[in-house]
């Protein structure tokens, strides 16, 4: 019996647009195809962007209680959906099942946010200097915006730049990396069945060099929100302003430190260092890949972090017990290899893991170096996967020094029983955001999210902060 194949489409100006077919596969599962989709050429791509145009002003135009009604419905369905849609991007990226149900529930919350968020005041009232003057500062919608999103979270990255977009008034061309168009058509389809005029929310799948650079040239697009690489970060910056001086928000790569210092608590510390550094096998940007360790606790940390590391199960994302799942593809599993081997050529030392079952599916065991220095290229170069290395320091300052010695400012976390340790590590982390005794790779839906350095551009994302990028401030005087 011949089993159909799951198939998502391009979305554009509400119809469903095919293309040439090509698999999306399981990293779990080699040979195991999840859905297929239809690759989009620049033509759909302008397509997409011209039907945005067109149905943007209305969109804007609508009451405040229509847009909120739609972005409403639109979470409550994938909240309603999640095991269906967890189970989804579990197989096709390899995230756990339990992480991947946080992922679509959060996804879920964050459009449900953004409905009520269109009840907050959208403006300010001012008092004007000059005599008989009324002064206001209204908010316009930014336009039409161009989405960029990556693989690492393949719904809720998407829901956390698609919501507020839509909120604040403007139409959506939304690309999705290729390696997840599973997850992004199902989200299409949700958006496209809850009540969207046709044209407001548009889906584009395919290549960055073919749809991307359609994203990034056209003068239809009012604004580029991306989140990627840096080196990618870097080119859509030049190509935004080469092409009609678009807005552009760029969320990009850490290489993120957690500070451990003498007095912490070494159970905290290891939980800390193992979620950070291997949970979601490292593919995360807030991941804790350097480790700043103070010499008097140095030697029992790096233990029991070993040990720890080396039991954590790795295994199938659906099963229950596995505890860390594959890496994304098998470009990325070469590439961490590559690390590893530079690691040790560089003089690191493998304390954990830093073998894979090739096999078996695209599975790393998690690594951890020992006897690394800041200079390394494993201490400097974001790699994106399972691999961890531990720095010595001396004191307190030479651990804040070593941990903003880095082109990168996403995320920090120190490990103290010190509330002084804790306040000055708060005051003077040179990153976006800061932990104390938590992961570095934690984030909340209505708290502003970005770095500093090489790891961002533009205004925050999440939050109300995210009005900043997705609407326009005007001052409006009023004489009588």
């Amino acid at each position: 019996m011949t089993t159909t194949v799951p198939h998502h489409l391009n979305l554009v100006d509400g119809e469903w647009v095919d293309g040439e077919r090509r698999p999306n596969g399981n990293p779990a599962r080699p040979g195991e195809v999840v859905s297929e989709y239809a690759v989009a050429g620049r033509d759909t791509a302008r397509a997409a962007i011209e039907a945005a145009r067109r149905a943007q002003p209305g969109w804007a135009g609508q009451p405040i209680g229509s847009r909120m009604d739609i972005l409403d419905r639109i979470g409550t369905t994938i909240l309603r959906r999640t095991e269906e849609l967890a189970v989804l991007l579990s197989r096709e990226e390899g995230k756990l099942l339990s992480e991947a149900r946080g992922e679509v529930t959060r996804a879920g919350q964050t459009f449900r946010y953004y409905a009520h968020q269109l009840l907050q005041p959208q403006g300010e009232v001012y008092s004007s200097t000059r005599p008989r003057v009324h002064a206001e500062v209204r908010r316009r919608p930014l336009g039409v915006v161009g989405i960029i999103t990556p693989w690492n979270y393949p719904i809720a990255i998407p829901a956390w730049k698609v919501a507020p977009a839509l909120a604040y008034g403007n139409a959506v061309v939304l690309k999705p990396a290729e390696l997840v168009t599973a997850s992004a058509g199902e989200l299409a389809r949700i958006i496209n069945e809850s009540g969207m005029p046709p044209g407001v929310f548009n889906l584009v799948m395919g290549a960055g060099r073919v749809v991307g650079e359609e994203l990034l040239t056209s003068t239809g697009i009012d604004g580029i929100s991306f989140t990627g690489g840096t080196g990618t970060g870097s080119h859509v910056a030049q190509q935004c302003l080469a092409h009609g001086n678009k807005r552009f928000q760029l969320e990009m790569g850490g290489k993120n430190p957690l500070v451990v210092l003498d007095d912490a608590d070494l159970e905290v510390a290891v939980r800390c260092a193992l979620d950070g550094s291997f949970f979601s096998s490292g593919q995360r940007c807030t991941a804790s890949s350097r480790l700043i360790v103070q010499a008097g606790i140095h030697d029992r940390f790096v233990e029991a972090l070993a040990a720890a590391a080396g039991a954590l199960r790795v295994g199938d994302p659906l099963d229950p017990l596995s505890e860390l799942g594959p890496v994304v593809s098998p470009e990325q599993l070469s590439q961490n290899l590559d690390y590893v081997r530079i690691g040790r050529d560089e003089g690191a030392t493998v304390v954990a893991g830093g073998t894979h079952r090739p096999d078996e599916g695209q599975f790393m065991r998690p690594t951890l170096f020992a006897d690394a220095r800041n200079d390394m290229r494993v201490a400097r170069e974001e790699i994106f996967g399972p691999v961890a290395c531990v720095i010595s320091v001396d004191d307190l300052d030479e651990a804040i020094s070593v941990a903003g010695d880095t082109e990168y400012g996403l995320s920090a976390g120190i490990v103290t029983t010190s509330l002084s340790a804790a306040e000055r590590f708060k005051r003077d982390a040179r990153s976006g955001i800061v932990s104390v005794n938590l992961p570095t790779a934690g984030t909340e839906l209505h708290l502003p999210f970005g770095g500093t350095g090489a790891s961002n551009h533009g205004p925050r994302e999440q939050g109300g902060y995210a009005r900043d990028f997705y609407s326009v401030p005007v001052t409006c005087y009023t004489g009588w």
